[in-house]
Parts: C-alpha cells; structure tokens; sequence
C-alpha cells in the first residue's frame, strides 16, 4: 500500500537525498578535507540509510546502484558546495527546514518499503529509522565524531523519525495507509524536529546520573 507514485516518489527521493548530500559536504568542508572526503561525505549522507535498508530487505542491487540519478545528485551537491559553500553556510536555517522535510519523508518511505518486501510491524518502523538517519550516522562515524544521533547535547533527532515511522507501520498493519494519513505521518516529524530546532528539545538522560561528563558529549549518555 504505497500511495505515492513511482515518479513522484523518484523525485521527492532525489530531493531528500540532495539535502542530507548537503549536510555531509558542509561538514566536510568545517572538517577541512579535501575535495574527494566531501564527496564521500556526500554520498554517505545522502545514500546512506537507503543503501543499508535495501541491503538489508535484500532489495538488490539497491537503487543507488542502477539509478544514475541517485548516484549523480551527491556527486552534483559537492561541486556546487565546493565552489559555493559560503553561500551554502549563509542559508544554513533552510537547508535544517528542508533536512527536517527529508527526514519525515525518508522515514515514511523507508517503512512502507521494508513493509513491501514482508517486514512485520517493528521492523519495518526500524527500517524507515535507519533509512532516515542511517546516513548522519554514517557521515559522522566517516569524519571521526559522535554521531549527532546519540549526543544530548542536540536537539531530537530520532524521536521524529521513530514517531513518523511507527505510525506508518501502525497504518499499514491495519489498512488505514492513505494520501491523507501518509501526508500526516510525513508532517508529523517534519513539524516535531523544527519544534525541537526552535525550542533545543532534547532526549532525557539516566535518570539520578552521576558521571561526570562534560556538555561535550564524550561518553554522555
């Protein structure tokens, strides 16, 4: 029960990948590496999740691989923040809105699809997480930091995407996936991470915790 179209679907995919592409050249480009860490940066954001779902469904070979599309986008993204990249940095508030945007579509897609090729409820839902942030982990464990994922110290980043996913696998389980209810899965993210944006929400730590870390993250829990 897919009610996107293949074309629109394709394309709202590129969009999404383009975004996050844009996430791990930028941070490349804070890293200081050089032209070919940014395109790897690149295609690890933006492939990432996709790639690791797919692999997993056992959806071979995966789409990154015989879609010249969703291979030449990242490839674009960093010849454009090559040369670009201050102005890229400059709107850096719309490339978060428009990453928001991508993670509460990427979570909704990735679960339908897992759902597709027989997953049951709660895998399917942890399929379209790790379609939606697979490839932030990924950029990060490539440029050698805690992945933003499991820091405290960021505003929530997993809670949409779980909340996204879960009620799609919820409305797949029980027939009730629709144009309505799928738009509202996709906003329900969408609206949760520019909230936790603007007012720095953050996830809860242990409870009565007594390590001494610092705000830093090292070792937070």
């Amino acid at each position: 029960m897919n009610p996107l179209t293949p074309d629109l679907q394709h394309w709202l995919d590129l969009a999404g990948i383009a975004v996050f592409a844009i996430s791990g050249a930028l941070l490349a480009v804070r890293k200081n590496f050089d032209v070919f860490g940014m395109a790897v940066l690149a295609f690890a954001t933006g492939l990432g999740g996709g790639l690791f779902r797919d692999l997993v469904i056992g959806a071979v070979p995966p789409a990154a691989f015989t879609d010249m599309g969703y291979f030449l986008t990242p490839l674009v993204v960093t010849v454009l923040v090559i040369f670009l990249h201050p102005q890229v940095e400059r709107i850096n508030r719309a490339v978060l809105v428009f990453d928001a945007a991508g993670l509460g579509f990427f979570c909704v897609v990735g679960t339908i699809k897992a759902h597709e090729y027989g997953l049951g409820t709660v895998a399917a839902a942890s399929l379209g997480l790790a379609t939606a942030a697979g490839g932030g982990v990924l950029r990060d464990v490539l440029a050698n930091e805690v992945p933003a994922l499991l820091r405290w110290d960021r505003e929530i980043y997993a809670v949409p995407a779980i909340v996204g996913a879960s009620s799609v696998a919820l409305l797949l389980r029980y027939d009730a996936l629709n144009n309505v209810t799928m738009t509202v899965s996709v906003l329900v993210p969408f609206v949760l991470r520019l909230l936790a944006l603007r007012y720095n929400w953050r996830a809860p730590r242990a409870w009565h915790r007594r390590s001494a870390a610092t705000e830093d993250g090292a070792g937070a829990a």
